[in-house]
């Protein structure tokens, strides 16, 4: 080999290193598979998971890749899309409802699982708090207390309730500990609870009928993806618009969506602080090591166009307590 062969190939060797580092880059690149129930939940879940993600330092489509699948608001697709993140071979999966976790977890024992539920615990989805156990880690919405404030809200707006109806999914697990609370707070307030109970949205308007019939005077609605979709979020607000019945929820989309008031978990906050998990599974900690993260940040929203269509007047020490007012 003469000097300038041996030059041109030395050349052509030192360009090629950094070109076929790069071109093997993609590979080494974390994927993170997301589960998701809707498009909307693009927005909602996904991009305070992605902004958590940009906090922590990593981009998009250069150190991180994202795969999403959506089940078009058909639960029962969760378990074969499950099976594509896992043939896949994603690094994590984030799954944001009970169902998709639990497709998820049938689906692999070995790929860590990331989620937000009501109750993980109580789903059956970890071992316990502070050592999950198995694949599956993340954190918990639900604290029992909640359902408590919110009856003390409502006594707040309407000063002579007595009668209160609470609509809960029973197949919910996160349900049974929410109804225990509230028994409490409602005896210490002198209330008396009506349970109405819808594990599909074709039982609503039932459940609805029956708050008329007992004459409830206000309704709590827990904690439940069948509940909380788009359409039912509308389709409660409305119900409740038609009954002139103060409601108040735990989340506050159902507020956005027409509903008077809620009082629960920063859900945005949660699915932002997700990303910590990916962040510490991606740098080898083990999901059976990480504890479940109980949701320490409330927020409390009115919405006073609602109000004044239910001919309610919010006091003003409440509407300064609030962290979100809509007019």
């Amino acid at each position: 080999m003469n000097r300038r062969t041996f030059i041109a190939n030395l050349g052509f060797g030192l360009l090629a290193a950094p070109l076929a580092a790069e071109a093997q880059q993609p590979g080494n690149v974390p994927r993170v598979g997301i589960l998701l129930l809707s498009d909307a939940s693009k927005q909602t879940v996904g991009n305070p998971f992605r902004e958590g993600l940009r906090e922590l330092g990593y981009v998009e489509g250069r150190t991180i890749a994202i795969e999403y699948r959506v089940a078009e608001g058909k639960e029962e697709r969760f378990p074969d899309l499950a099976s594509e993140l896992v043939h896949l071979k994603v690094d994590v999966i984030f799954a944001a409802v009970a169902a998709a976790v639990r497709a998820a977890q049938r689906a692999t024992t070995s790929i860590p699982i990331v989620t937000v539920v009501n109750d993980p615990v109580g789903a059956g989805f970890v071992a316990s708090v502070a050592r999950p156990g198995g694949n599956v880690t993340g954190l918990s919405m639900m604290s029992p207390e909640v359902v408590g404030k919110q009856l003390e809200l409502l006594r707040e707006v309407v000063p002579k309730l007595s009668r209160v109806a609470v609509l809960a999914n029973p197949a919910n697990p996160g349900s049974a500990p929410q109804l225990r609370n509230a028994q409490v707070v409602a005896r210490a307030l002198g209330m008396r609870l009506q349970l109405l109970e819808a594990r599909s949205p074709s039982e609503i308007d039932g459940a609805f009928a029956a708050i008329t019939k007992e004459r409830a005077g206000a309704l709590i609605v827990l904690v439940d993806p069948t509940l909380a979709r788009p359409a039912q979020r509308e389709r409660i607000a409305a119900l409740a618009a038609r009954r002139r019945l103060p409601t108040v929820f735990a989340l506050k989309l159902h507020v956005d969506a027409g509903g008077l008031m809620s009082y629960g978990a920063d859900i945005f906050y949660l699915y932002r602080r997700t990303a910590i998990y990916v962040d510490k599974i991606l740098k080898g900690a083990k999901p059976s090591d990480l504890p479940i993260e109980q949701a320490t940040k409330f927020e409390l929203t009115i919405n006073l166009k609602t109000a004044k269509t239910l001919g309610l007047s919010i006091p003003q020490s409440l509407l300064q307590r609030a962290d979100h007012v809509i007019e």
